[in-house]
């Protein structure tokens, strides 16, 4: 159940900030959303570093001077398959005129949504992965790191859930349907974190039946 209630943060997040639409005015300010997306990028930032980085680097302390080398391998990695996604999905920034990825026939707020669901996906990934580490047994992952990652990720979609509502309901879209469009921005990340959650436990199992019949074999094998 921990790892369940902590895959589900990141999500309650983007909800309560697609929640704003009920309670403020129709739209936000430029400052403020300008201010909101700085506090989001902060928190992600810090999320990545203390979260994600240094214990990778923490992991791999066993590899001396080397250490650095699976989580940069990683990190550039990383950057390398959201840029493949950014040129494949179609989606629009705010304040943008022309949308990015592929050509498609979405409409405005379609591709509104795409753009946040599209960077939402290694979020979810990044929890999912941590949380199956956690219920793997892996020694260098405990339930507060990995709570501490939920959380840090669940105040970061906070302000991403109004961001996007606010916009739509200053548009002219019903305060429901507004929100609603909020809230569908973070399956990309729901998605994501149970998938990875689920198939990691699997790769790691795999991974360890592997090994177990390897030594097996190798111990009975004889020489000729």
């Amino acid at each position: 159940m921990t790892a369940f209630y902590g895959i589900l943060l990141p999500f309650l997040g983007t909800v309560m900030g697609a929640g704003c639409v009920f309670f403020l005015k129709r739209s936000l300010g430029t400052q403020v959303q300008r201010a909101l997306t700085g506090f989001a990028a902060g928190v992600m930032v810090a999320a990545s570093i203390w979260s994600l980085l240094i214990p990778a680097m923490e992991q791999a302390a066993d590899m001396g001077k080397g250490a650095v080398i699976p989580a940069a391998a990683g990190f550039w990695l990383g950057i390398l398959f959201l840029l493949i996604l950014d040129r494949l999905i179609p989606h629009l920034h705010r304040n943008a005129d022309q949308p990015e990825g592929v050509k498609s026939g979405f409409g405005r707020t379609t591709m509104l949504l795409l753009a946040v669901t599209l960077h939402n996906i290694p979020e979810g990934m990044a929890v999912g992965v941590v949380y199956a580490g956690f219920l793997t047994g892996n020694d260098e992952i405990t339930a507060a790191g990995a709570l501490a990652l939920s959380l840090g990720i669940a105040i970061q979609n906070f302000p991403e859930g109004a961001i996007i509502s606010m916009p739509l309901r200053a548009e002219g879209m019903k305060k429901g349907q507004a929100f609603l469009s909020g809230v569908l921005s973070a399956t990309g990340g729901g998605v994501n974190n149970s998938c990875s959650t689920v198939c990691s436990p699997c790769f790691a199992v795999f991974a360890e039946f592997c090994r177990r019949s390897y030594a097996l074999c190798g111990s009975g094998r004889t020489d000729s």
